[in-house]
C-alpha cells in the first residue's frame, strides 16, 4: 500500500483519506532529510569564507532548479494550479529569507552557536502547526521537544566551558532566530500543500523561484569562484535538493508537529560529520546531550 501511495504522490494523483502510511517511516525519512541538509550546511560554512552569503545562496538554488527541471521532465507531474504557484510562490519567499539569515549567521557565529540557536525552529513548528493546521500538540511531543532542547544546552554548555565564553555578532544572533522563524512558516506551509501537491512540484518551485529572486543581487555582488569551488556549489545545490525532496516525503506523511523533534538530529550528523571528517572526538557533554536529543526525537516520534 505504501508503494502505491508514493506512486500517486509521485504522479500528483490525489489519494484516499483512508489511506495512512507509517508514522516511522516518516519519521525516518526526516532523519535522512537533516542529515543530507547537514552536510550541507559544513560545506556552506567553508565557502562562505571565500564567497558572499547571496552569491553562495545563488549557486545552490541555481544548480536545484537544473536538477529539479531534469526530474520534472522524466516524471511530468503536470502544471501547477493556480492555489500550487500562490502557496509554494510564498513559500519560496520564506525559503529566500531563511537561506540568507541562516547563511550570514553561519558566516559570522561559531558553528555551535549558530546550530544551538537554529534549534528553536522544532518548537516554531509545534506552535505554527498548531495555530495554522489545527494540528493537535500532544504532551509527548511538548516533552520531546523540551527534553532534546536540554540536550542541546548540554552540549553547548560543555563547548563554552571547555573553550571560555565566546562573543557573537548581536546581527548574527538575530539572523539565525530570524531563520529558525522562516525555516518553521515554510515547514508548517509545506506540511498544507505536501497533501495536495506532488513533492517534485513544490521542490521544483522551491528552487526556481529564490533563483529568480537572488539573480539580480547575487551579479552585483558577484565574487570570480575558483576552479575547486564549483564542485562544492553544485555539491551544496544537489544536497539541498535531496535533503529537500526527502523531507517534503516526510512532511506529506505526518504531522508537523510529530517530525519537529527530528530537526534536533542534525546536531547527531553534526557530530558524526565532524568525527568523519576532521577527526573531532566528541567529549562527555556532547555524548550526554546527544543522549537527551536522540530521547527527546524518539519521544516526540512516538504514537
Amino acid at each position: 500500500m505504501r508503494r502505491a501511495r508514493a506512486r500517486a504522490i509521485g504522479s500528483g494523483t490525489m489519494l484516499p483519506r483512508t489511506i495512512s502510511p507509517s508514522p516511522a517511516s516518516a519519521v525516518l525519512l526526516a532523519a535522512l532529510g537533516i542529515g543530507l541538509l547537514s552536510l550541507m550546511d559544513a560545506t556552506i560554512k567553508g565557502l562562505s569564507e571565500r564567497y558572499g552569503v547571496t552569491e553562495i545562496a545563488f549557486a545552490r538554488y541555481v544548480v536545484g532548479t537544473l536538477v529539479m527541471a531534469g526530474v520534472l521532465g522524466v516524471l511530468r507531474p503536470g502544471w501547477p494550479s493556480a492555489a500550487t504557484w500562490r502557496s509554494n510562490g510564498l513559500r519560496a519567499v520564506l525559503v529566500v529569507a531563511t537561506a540568507l539569515s541562516f547563511f550570514h549567521g553561519l558566516s559570522v557565529l561559531p558553528l555551535a552557536e549558530a546550530l544551538a540557536l537554529s534549534f528553536l525552529s522544532p518548537i516554531f513548528i509545534a506552535l505554527f502547526a498548531a495555530l495554522f493546521l489545527r494540528e493537535r500538540v500532544r504532551p509527548p511531543v511538548w516533552a520531546g521537544l523540551v527534553v532534546g532542547f536540554l540536550g542541546v544546552g548540554i552540549v553547548v554548555a560543555g563547548q563554552v566551558g571547555a573553550e571560555g565564553p565566546r562573543t557573537g555578532s548581536a546581527w548574527g544572533i538575530a539572523a539565525i532566530l530570524a531563520s529558525a522563524l522562516t525555516y518553521a512558516l515554510s515547514m508548517v506551509l509545506l506540511r498544507a500543500r505536501a497533501r495536495h501537491d506532488p513533492v517534485i512540484t513544490i521542490v521544483a518551485i522551491q528552487n526556481a523561484g529564490p533563483a529568480a529572486m537572488l539573480a539580480a543581487p547575487a551579479a552585483w555582488t558577484w565574487t570570480p569562484v575558483a576552479g575547486p569551488d564549483w564542485a562544492l556549489l553544485v555539491l551544496v545545490g544537489v544536497l539541498g535538493v535531496a535533503g529537500h525532496l526527502v523531507l517534503s516525503r516526510a512532511y506529506a506523511r505526518a504531522e508537523a508537529a510529530r517530525l519537529a523533534a527530528m530537526e534536533y538530529t542534525a546536531l547527531l550528523w553534526a557530530i558524526g560529520l565532524g568525527y568523519l571528517a576532521f577527526g573531532e572526538v566528541p567529549g562527555l557533554a556532547t555524548l550526554a546531550g546527544a543522549g537527551l536529543i536522540l530521547a527527546g526525537s524518539a519521544l516526540a516520534a512516538r504514537r
